[in-house]
């Protein structure tokens, strides 16, 4: 529980409490916590497998990372900086974890954001070489990309380095396997030091670079097993189609699971509907992390028999969906929605099997203090901050780059209105920058879509403010529903008792709402969209 008089700002706390307490286990890095998972397990158990089917055990996935790592380590200094440009293959996990046990901090490149704003990130890190692999480039087409990234920093392909690596290099890295102990604890000076940079997605704004720290990753990892304590197995495989470019699929649907001793199953894009539960499915995945939109592909392309063997979907980074939770209702499979933002390495709270609460976002994770600060114009919850060893470093920024900003509080602002349940359970009303201020009230953006949600279940909806000459600004409903229509919402809003001002002023239908690489809704993209079909509305 925060401690009387401290606050996250200066405005007025209004609310606060704690996850359950936890005591983080003291490693100085995730190498560190790895090899103590391996002792765990045993260095046989398998950790990692992808489509090629070839699973790595825990004993050859340290031994690859010691090789690989010293192969590439040379591209940076201790402690610098070297781009990783991979999909969720073992390959991927490996290089990270080499960088990590040479001392190096991967900055985690998102391949769909497109030239411009990887050229952006890269020159935000100061990056000089990227990793990356000949067979994801053609796979992917990312040519032109690559081509362009290539004119700023040197392009390395493993395959190349792995042509390098021969009987000498295997019997030296097999060689430091046995020293793996000290060579981790070399790795850095301490759990403080930089682990990794992402950017996030900018959803709402520009992007940024997030400089999470080792103990960032390995709190994060630990809050989410301390969590499921009671309900996890030992022999749990973990379904992860999530990229690590996404916190998400890098903490929760990685690094968690391999921390904890489970397997963690690979697979390069979350957006193959077909062919993803058909791996969970032969993978025997009782974990599934996944965004609503992906979890709604997957369960309507899924085969009889694909997903009975899983026990736990664990949905973040959007709203689940009435219609997404009755599609998945045939199944033993419980949906868990959960909540985090990059920043917060990224799991803030999440709902458990015992207590599942449709609508929330359920509890604090352990070590997880809260407060919300009062909002003007918001009747019924506040401004969410929060505070544990989850907490990033701080940001990295295009104004100055390379260089570290470091947060000025323990406490981390969200930018997420909140209202908390009697249970602790925490409600997400909205972004403070998504609520439009319409007849000098504050509307929730958010609670205009899940309005649309209830009326017309299995399209997607993105409400957005943009600019009125008149009034100042305007509510629309962007939506691919083909036959949505005003009236029909404004009597279903009425039904339902809700007021005239969370009726949208124009629906504009679209073929498809734009969505970003991580899985996000991309509010950006939608706002521009909404701008250049203003002539419609």
């Amino acid at each position: 529980m925060p401690e009387a008089g401290e606050s996250a700002q200066s405005g007025q706390i209004i609310q606060s409490g704690s996850g359950k307490p936890l005591t983080l286990r003291n490693f100085r890095n995730v190498p560190q916590a790895l090899l103590a998972a391996r002792a765990k397990v045993g260095g046989k158990a398998e950790a990692l497998e992808d489509p090629e089917r070839s699973p790595l055990t825990y004993d050859r996935l340290v031994l690859g990372a010691l090789v690989l790592g010293r192969e590439i380590a040379g591209y940076a200094p201790r402690g610098g900086r070297i781009g990783v440009l991979l999909p969720n293959v073992n390959g991927m996990a490996v290089s990270l974890f080499g960088l990590w046990f040479e001392g190096r901090v991967p900055v985690l490149l998102n391949f769909t954001a497109g030239l411009k704003n990887l050229r952006s990130a890269c020159r935000t890190a100061e990056l000089t070489t990227i990793i990356t692999s000949r067979r994801f480039v053609d796979n992917a087409k990312l040519d032109e990309v690559i081509a362009g990234l290539g004119e700023m920093c040197r392009i390395v392909y493993l395959e190349d380095v792995r042509k390098g690596i021969g009987t000498k290099q295997k019997l030296v890295g097999l060689a430091r396997s046995f020293f793996a102990s000290a060579i981790a604890r070399k790795a850095t000076q301490s759990a403080d030091d930089p682990g990794v940079v992402l950017f996030t997605s900018g959803s709402e704004g520009d992007p940024k670079g997030v400089v999470l720290s080792h103990r960032n990753l390995m709190a994060n990892a630990q809050q989410i097993l301390a969590f499921g304590q009671d309900f996890f197995e030992k022999d749990e495989v973990v379904f992860n189609p999530l990229p690590a470019f996404h916190s998400f699929g890098l903490t929760a649907g990685t690094l968690f699971g391999l921390l904890a001793g489970f397997k963690i199953v690979f697979y390069p894009s979350p957006l193959h509907y077909k062919q993803v539960p058909k791996l969970i499915g032969e993978t025997k995945s009782t974990l599934v992390f996944g965004t609503d939109t992906f979890l709604t592909g997957y369960i309507r392309a899924a085969a009889p028999g694909d997903l009975d063997s899983v026990k736990l979907v664990v949905s973040g980074a959007e709203k689940v969906k009435d219609e997404t939770r009755r599609l998945w209702s045939g199944l033993k499979a419980v949906i868990l929605e959960g909540y985090g933002c990059t920043e917060c390495a990224p799991v803030i709270a999440c709902n458990h099997p015992h207590s599942n609460v449709p609508g929330s976002v359920g509890p604090a994770l352990p070590g997880i203090d809260w407060q919300l600060e009062k909002v003007e114009g918001i009747e019924e919850g506040g401004r969410l901050h929060v505070r544990g060893g989850n907490v990033m470093l701080g940001y990295m920024l295009a104004s100055e780059p390379g260089k570290l900003q470091p947060r000025h509080s323990a406490w981390h602002d969200t930018g997420d209105i909140v209202g908390i349940g009697e249970a602790d359970e925490i409600y997400i009303r909205g972004r403070a920058k998504r609520f439009a201020k319409i007849g000098g009230e504050m509307v929730s953006l958010a609670a205009i879509e899940a309005m649309a949600s209830s009326l017309w279940p299995e399209a997607t909806h993105v409400a957005v403010s943009i600019p009125d000459p008149k009034k100042g600004e305007q509510i629309v409903l962007v939506t691919d529903r083909p036959d949505a229509d005003r009236a029909a919402l404004l009597a279903h809003g009425k039904a339902e008792g809700v007021s005239e001002l969370f009726i949208p002023r124009a629906i504009l239908v679209v073929n498809s709402i734009p969505v970003l690489g991580s899985g996000k809704v991309d509010y950006v993209g939608t706002v521009e969209l909404a701008k250049t079909m203003r002539s419609m509305i």
